[in-house]
Order: structure tokens, then sequence, then C-alpha cells
């Protein structure tokens, strides 16, 4: 039997249209107060699970996929805040490597590394980043034009949006001001966005040896206005997203 795909997500609005494809014969399994759907994406075995908000709730939520339905490789898909100054909204960052902004440790360990793990940085799988970056370039080309209307995606301010390669750091923290936007830019000058959970989900990845890979779309500037930028992406565009990126990966895995 082929070994699953496992897809997980903060917030249900991410994985709602992935869950409605799943369909009604997809089997639910709680297990530590989160529901695991186990069933079939593009002819493929797949566990869809929203994990919930932050870095504790996404790891328990990786390993759970990884220890009790043995997933051949683990996708995280969502929102994040733009940080560097090329990425705007609407834009997709691809995760090659994560890193805690709010890890401290100092003076025991340099800050940002995992205490004895030695390092700060986790790596995702080359292989699963070169099938997403085709599958993001043409669901931007080919599918976003059908599904998010020219209105909706004026009032975002979505326009010829970009794929972006490279690091995201997260942290239990929604960044919703400029300066400490700048600060973390400054502190981390690779960071492309900023969100809450993929290094916490590399990180577990990578003690297991099980390839993982993160998927963010540009929801905000990570400045006052991300709140209101935020849900509003949230409820009206991050879905497709969602949905036509990783159904594009599953049928091209």
């Amino acid at each position: 039997m082929t070994a699953p795909i496992g897809i997980l997500a903060a917030l249900h609005d991410e994985i709602a249209d992935l869950l409605t494809r799943m369909g009604p014969s997809a089997e639910r399994h709680t297990i530590g107060m989160r529901d695991y759907y186990v069933g079939k994406l593009s002819g493929r075995p797949c566990v869809l699970v929203l994990a919930r908000v932050g870095k504790v709730a996404a790891a328990a939520t990786a390993v759970t996929l990884i220890r009790e339905f043995g997933v051949s490789c683990v996708l995280f898909a969502g929102l994040a805040g733009g940080i560097a100054p090329g990425v705007r909204v609407g834009d997709v960052v691809l995760a090659e490597t994560l890193v805690q902004h709010d890890l401290d440790a100092r003076p025991l360990f340099p800050r940002f590394e995992v205490p004895l793990l030695g390092r700060a940085k986790f790596a995702t799988d080359a292989g699963l980043n070169e099938v997403l970056a085709r599958c993001v370039a043409d669901f931007l080309a080919l599918d976003l034009p059908r599904q998010v209307d020219a209105a909706t995606q004026e009032r975002f301010g979505i326009a010829a949006p970009a794929l972006h390669r490279g690091e995201i750091a997260s942290g239990d923290q929604f960044i919703g001001a400029a300066e400490v936007s700048r600060r973390l830019a400054a502190d981390l000058p690779a960071t492309l966005c900023v969100e809450m959970e993929g290094a916490a989900v590399a990180q577990v990845c990578h003690e297991y040896g099980v390839p993982c890979a993160v998927l963010r779309t540009v929801s905000d500037r990570a400045d006052a206005a991300a709140p209101v930028d935020f849900k509003a992406f949230l409820h009206e565009v991050a879905s497709f997203y969602s949905a036509g990126i990783i159904g594009r990966f599953i049928a091209a895995l």
C-alpha cells in the first residue's frame, strides 16, 4: 500500500476546499483533539488535518501524522506576512529553510539555535520543492485568473503575483506592527515572510527523517493593516491558493 501524503494547515479556510474534494468517503480519526481525514485526492492516499495555530499545535499534529498514519511526506500550506521588500500580497513563498525567530536560549546556546540539536535552520525537501514550484507557476498563470475575479484581485492589490523561494521565519506571535517587522528583518535578513508554524513542522520532520515542504501565500505586509488584511484575504482568496496548488502538487507526484 502506498504511504499517504500528510497535509496540514492552521486555519479551516485554508483546507476547506480540499476537504470537499476528498468527499464523504473520507474516514475521520480524532486524535489529540484534532480530526484527521483519511481519503484520496487526485487518486492519491492523503491525510488532511487542521493543525490549529502556533508551533506547539503544528508540531503535535506533524508527529501524529508521522507516527499514527505513516505519511511519506508532510506538506504545510497557509498564509504569511511579507517581510522582504519584494514580497507582495498575493505572492507565494516556498520555504527552502525555516527558522524560529522567537527562540532565544542565550547565553546557553546561540540565538535562534534549537538547544541540543546544534542548528537554527531546517531545510525542506529539494525534490518536493521542485514539484511545488512548477505547480505554483501553473496555478498563478492558469488557475488564479479564472478562480479569483479581477475585482477581488484589484481590491487586495494582487498584481502579477510571483513565486519566491528562500527562508521563512516562524514564531508564536502574529506580526502586525511595522517596527516589529523591521526588527525581524534586521535580525534575520534572509527572511522572506513570517508565520507561526512552519519551522516547528520542519524541525519535527528533520528529527523523524521525513521529507517536508512548507508553502505560504502572502496575505499582508506584517504591519498595522495586517489583522484586517489577513481576515479578509483568508475568507475570500486563501482557499483558492491552497486547493489549487495542493491539488496540482498531489496530481504531479
